[in-house]
């Protein structure tokens, strides 16, 4: 008994000793590392609302230098200008349409100039979609951008031929039928929509992602989020039409359309590229005309009954849109000096450049100048009295505006 007594002693003994156990406590405090820290931080609030009290100031005056800014605009006190488009002999158009807070001037005047083509040839006085064509665009840009592995022009804008290309592929439809407007008031907001597209489209970019099926399936969504799904169908004249069919009934013909430039950088009389960037298709079939041409086919157009879509420059002293008028003012250059040359300096210095999209349908002579009667989408346009619609002198369009569409009728010199 006492050897067992003995050998749990001895066992005991040569056990180790665990005397310490873990605990949980409150972390170490350091207070003169906390006092430093906090002058730290004083130092930077001190900084940081310094900094805000300049920027703020600088801000303030930046302010006060863009109000009190004037705009550089022409003395109208002299000019013998129309003031009603009722003083126009007009080819039927519907009544303008605002495109509110998007860059999609282009489908709103090409989409106006086929519905006066579809009066023109049929007699029917239809409401055309511009959304749809918008929408349509968005995915064929789109699909050029993974196509071109990123190497196409994002944006907004396009060119006036976009719409009868969208035509050519898709169709169209009533406006009834796809207002492309989601917001209750019905005013076109796009500026969250195409963040989303670009954001997206880059992303593919930068990530080397190609696939242009699964591309443009995420493409569409955007588009029908902030768009609303395009209908498969739409109704007209009691009938239902596929958009092809419809397109079909109202006789209108892509192909017939025809985009001409005027620029000594390419031969006259031949087709060749528009080389700005809403030409992001890269397309090489604008007839290229000498400018009297340019000019005569215009007036010749609308005398006779045609309208047509022009696309160039509205950023000018002479556009002043609580006129309602465009010139070229004397003091700008003199219209005797208005020519291919002084046209193409302009356009090469970047003075004329690709901005607006707009639609001719009517024409007036009034002071002794030809006016033509405009009708715009922009906000501009609403500054005056005649809410959407634009005088412009021919001399404006003879300097600044770098493209016309017109039927393919209007240009049979050409085209033989």
């Amino acid at each position: 008994m006492h050897k067992i007594v003995y050998l749990i002693l001895v066992l005991l003994i040569a056990l180790p000793v665990f005397a310490e156990k873990p605990v949980y406590r409150e972390p170490n405090e350091y207070p003169i590392l906390d006092e430093i820290v906090a002058r730290r931080d004083s130092l930077e609030a001190l900084s940081a609302e310094a900094r805000a009290a300049v920027d703020q100031k600088h801000q303030d005056i930046a302010d006060k230098k863009s109000d009190e800014k004037l705009s550089l605009r022409v003395d109208w006190s002299n000019i013998k200008q129309p003031i009603s488009p009722k003083q126009f002999e007009q080819s039927w158009h519907n009544p303008p349409t605002p495109q509110f807070y998007t860059g999609t001037c282009w489908a709103f005047a090409s989409n106006s100039h086929m519905e006066s083509e579809v009066q023109r040839i049929t007699g029917k006085k239809v409401k055309l979609s511009e959304m749809w064509i918008a929408y349509w665009e968005y995915v064929e840009k789109s699909r050029r951008f993974i196509q071109e592995y990123g190497h196409s022009a994002l944006g907004e804008g396009s060119q006036g031929d976009g719409t009868t290309e969208i035509f050519k592929l898709y169709g169209t439809v009533t406006h009834e039928s796809y207002p492309g407007v989601v917001f209750e008031d019905g005013r076109h907001d796009h500026h969250e929509l195409f963040g989303e597209l670009e954001s997206y489209l880059f992303w593919c970019r930068d990530n080397d992602m190609w696939d242009e099926d699964r591309a443009l399936d995420y493409v569409r969504g955007i588009l029908n989020k902030h768009l609303g799904t395009p209908p498969e169908t739409c109704e007209y004249d009691g009938k239902t039409f596929t958009p092809v069919e419809f397109r079909d009934y109202l006789k209108i013909e892509p192909e017939k359309y025809i985009t001409c430039i005027s620029r000594m950088d390419q031969p006259f009389g031949e087709f060749g590229l528009l080389d700005v960037t809403d030409n992001w298709r890269r397309r090489e079939d604008y007839l290229n005309l000498p400018l009297r041409d340019f000019m005569r086919i215009i007036s010749k157009s609308i005398q006779s009954g045609y309208t047509v879509t022009i696309g160039g420059d509205n950023s000018e002293p002479g556009m002043d849109g609580k006129e309602d008028c465009a010139v070229i003012p004397e003091w700008d250059i003199p219209a005797e000096y208005i020519d291919q040359g002084s046209r193409e300096f302009r356009i090469l210095k970047g003075q004329t450049s690709d901005d607006h999209g707009i639609h001719v349908v009517g024409y007036t002579k009034l002071g002794g100048r030809l006016w033509y009667l405009i009708k715009d989408s922009n906000r501009s346009s609403r500054l005056g009295t005649n809410k959407g619609y634009y005088f412009f002198d021919a001399d404006y369009i003879k300097l600044k505006m770098l493209t016309f569409t017109t039927h393919e009728d209007n240009l049979s010199d050409y085209l033989q």
